[in-house]
């Protein structure tokens, strides 16, 4: 059983920042592909980032590209998505995932987070 919390959501300005964070348990974390959807009132869960095993590969959603960063810390058990310049359409409950071995842009994740909350106001 993998177990994922995320942290770091809240409410901020249009144009401003947040960093959420997404902390998990067990000894295997370097063997999960990590991914960052995102669902709205009214909408389907989206993908927004993921990040391969080993930090090398990322995949953003062209909604988010240029804004968003995805990063790792294996040693930490820890995956990171920096927000900048942020707009009311990123408004969201944002999901932390975990997937064996191979990256998607899909929810075909195997492990999900309980999701934080980011609002941004206009």
């Amino acid at each position: 059983q993998v177990q994922l919390v995320e942290s770091g959501g809240g409410l901020v300005q249009a144009g401003g920042s947040l960093r959420l964070s997404c902390a998990a348990s067990g000894r295997t974390f370097s063997t999960y592909a990590m991914g960052w959807f995102r669902q709205a009132p009214g909408k389907e869960r989206e993908f927004v980032a993921a990040v391969s095993r080993s930090g090398e590969g990322t995949y953003y959603a062209d909604s988010v590209k240029g804004r968003f960063t995805i990063s790792r810390d294996n040693a930490k058990n820890t995956v990171y998505l920096q927000m900048n310049s942020l707009k009311p359409e990123d408004t969201a409950v944002y999901y932390c995932a975990a997937r064996r071995l191979i990256i998607s842009t899909i929810t075909d994740y195997d492990y999900w987070g309980q999701g934080t909350q980011v609002t941004v106001s206009s």
